[in-house]
Parts: C-alpha cells; sequence; structure tokens
C-alpha cells in the first residue's frame, strides 16, 4: 500500500501528502511523505496544514441538520422563507436542492472571480439578474450561489456568523484546534503552499499542463465560507469524521443516512462530477454503486476523504498537488483493506 502511494507521487510528481485510514472508528495509519515547502524542502509532518477547499461544504451540510435538528429550518423548505429580495423564479427552490446543486441556480462565480470582479455584494447583485441554469431539480450544476445562499441561511437562522456557528457547534465539540478559514496568503504555522503544473492564460482563461511547478493563488470570500477554504490536517478531519459517526454532531443517525443519499433528479437519474463521483447527496459528492458505496468529499483536485458506507472504512488522503485526484489513489489503497472493490 506505502509502496503504490509512493509510486503514484512519484508518477504525477505530487510533491507531498498526508494519509489517514480509519477502520471500525480506529486510527489504523496516520502518515506523512514527501515534500511541504518546496522551495525550502521542508518535510510534510502529520501537523502540515492543506487547503481542502471545498471539503468545507461537509461542514455546512452538518450544520444545516443540526439547525434542523434544532426546529429552527427544514430542508424542504422554500429559500424564500429565509432570504428576500429574490427573484420570483426563485421562490420555489428548497434547501435540500441548494445543499445538492440541483437548484438550477446561475453561477456568481466564472472563471477568474467572482461575476462582475467588483466583490461580494456586486456580485448578488448581478446573479440575481442572471436566467436559471434550469428548472429546480432538473440537472446537477455544482456552483457556489448555492453555499452562498446557505450560508445567509445559517448565520439568520442562528443568529451567527458562519464560522463562529461551525467552530461552536463541530469544531470545538470534535476537538479539533488547527482548522482554519483563510486565503493561500495568510500566515498560518505549518501551512503547505498548495502547487499546480496547470497554467492558465490570462486572455482566454483556459488551462494547460506543463511541467513546471508553480504555487497557486485562492482567495476565498467572507460571505463563501459555506462553499470552499478551510485549512487543516487529515488527522484534525479525522476527528470531526469520529465525532459524526460517533453521535456529537448530530444527534438522530438518520440525518446522516440523509445527507449521505444520493440525490435523484427530477426524471429519477443521479448526476455528479463524473468517473466514480456518479451522483451527489446533501453536500457529499457520492460513489453510488451496490457493493461498497461511498461518500467522497474532495477539495480543489488535491484532497479527499472517502467513507466507504458499508464497510466501516474511511480513507483520507490530502495533498499539495491540484489535479492529483485524490479520490482515485484513495480507491485503489481502499482494495487493500476491501479486497473485491470494483468488482
Amino acid at each position: 500500500m506505502i509502496n503504490y502511494l509512493g509510486a503514484e507521487m512519484k508518477k504525477q510528481k505530487i510533491p507531498g501528502c498526508q494519509l489517514v485510514i480509519l477502520k471500525d472508528k480506529k486510527i489504523l495509519l496516520s502518515k506523512a511523505f514527501g515534500i511541504a515547502n518546496v522551495s525550502f524542502s521542508i518535510p510534510v509532518k502529520t501537523n502540515t496544514i492543506f487547503s481542502i477547499n471545498s471539503i468545507a461544504k461537509v461542514f455546512t451540510s452538518v450544520a444545516i441538520m443540526q439547525l434542523e435538528e434544532q426546529n429552527k429550518l427544514n430542508i424542504q423548505d422554500s429559500i424564500s422563507l429565509y432570504i428576500d429580495s429574490i427573484p420570483a423564479s426563485w421562490n420555489k427552490i428548497t434547501i435540500k436542492q441548494l445543499l445538492s446543486h440541483t437548484s438550477g441556480l446561475p453561477d456568481i462565480e466564472d472563471e477568474r472571480d467572482l461575476i462582475g470582479g467588483k466583490g461580494q455584494d456586486s456580485a448578488w447583485f448581478k446573479v440575481k439578474k442572471l436566467p436559471l441554469l434550469s428548472n429546480a431539480g432538473e440537472k446537477f450544476y455544482y456552483n457556489a450561489t448555492n453555499y452562498f445562499i446557505l450560508q445567509h441561511i445559517i448565520e439568520k437562522c442562528s443568529g451567527l456568523d458562519f464560522e463562529t456557528f461551525v467552530r461552536k457547534n463541530q469544531f470545538d465539540l470534535a476537538g479539533m484546534t488547527s482548522i482554519y478559514y483563510a486565503n493561500s496568503y495568510d500566515v498560518i504555522k505549518n501551512k503547505s503552499p498548495t502547487y499546480s503544473y496547470y497554467f492558465q492564460d490570462k486572455i482566454t482563461n483556459e488551462y494547460s499542463k506543463t511541467n513546471k511547478l508553480v504555487e497557486t493563488h485562492e482567495e476565498f470570500p467572507t460571505k463563501m465560507k459555506a462553499d470552499a477554504g478551510a485549512f487543516t490536517t487529515a488527522e484534525e478531519m479525522t476527528k470531526w469524521i469520529l465525532a459524526l459517526q460517533s453521535g456529537k454532531l448530530l444527534k438522530d443517525k438518520e440525518k446522516i443516512n440523509e445527507i449521505w443519499n444520493p440525490v435523484k433528479l427530477n426524471n429519477g437519474t443521479f448526476d455528479g462530477f463524473g468517473g466514480i463521483l456518479n451522483a451527489y447527496a446533501l453536500g457529499w459528492p457520492v460513489i453510488n454503486r451496490k457493493k461498497h458505496p461511498a461518500v467522497a468529499p474532495i477539495g480543489g483536485g488535491r484532497a479527499a476523504f472517502v467513507t466507504y458506507t458499508k464497510d466501516n472504512l474511511t480513507i483520507l488522503l490530502f495533498t499539495n498537488l491540484t489535479g492529483s485526484a485524490p479520490q482515485d489513489i484513495i480507491e485503489e489503497i481502499a482494495k487493500f483493506y476491501i479486497p473485491d472493490l470494483g468488482s
């Protein structure tokens, strides 16, 4: 298994990573590999902080369910109950459709940044003038507008700003002390830069792969923490997973099944990112199959954890290389524990 990971790191030229394997709620392995900071040849350690980007959506998913447990909202509610001054065409969209990216809403981001390039409030004003991409529930469109609105709903229903609510009701309960909402340029002790071999043409916005390793620049708007922008370690994330599985975060176990259950489109089919991620639940990408189904949150194409929901197995792989597709590497590692996986 370790040899396989080493070979994959060499093949993809992944500078560094952390691997944690959790079986039956016990950590079987926690190791760090490679280089965290290439410029200064600083090795990855188990306390190295990685950008986990959109994995942060699972915190939002659980936050919504926590508020539902407190009878402060219902995921079947129309978003019009919680947010003012929205287009009439948005009134039938539900909280569940925001969570599952089936709302049909236009995207508040484009290839470069927030639309319009004049900040969050301006982008929100502009996105409300755009047409829907589809009717609610008709198609899967992964975009930031959904979680921009979810952050507003969480703050309105809880009476707290988003990060305060999540820290109090999730991170503190899980005993997490090294998790941050930040930007790539923020100085955080033990934080690894994020790297890429892809170059974006500033004129066409198209990406092309090169042989040159570069540091990437990421800035996460404050009103979109529900969407992305978390930084932590694989071991810290393991604390959160254990807290979720043990009932510390959600008292009703059926709520966990609900956030993991793939959402059907109006025509009865499923859709997701593609490849093994062939469906999507409530903030959780899904590997939807009869044998050994799994939920697989991913972030920035470089960090992932996969929970094999019927096998009591979770594998976390955080890397510092964008485009490394860690969920695919995890699937191969999982075969050491689930021999008939993929058969």
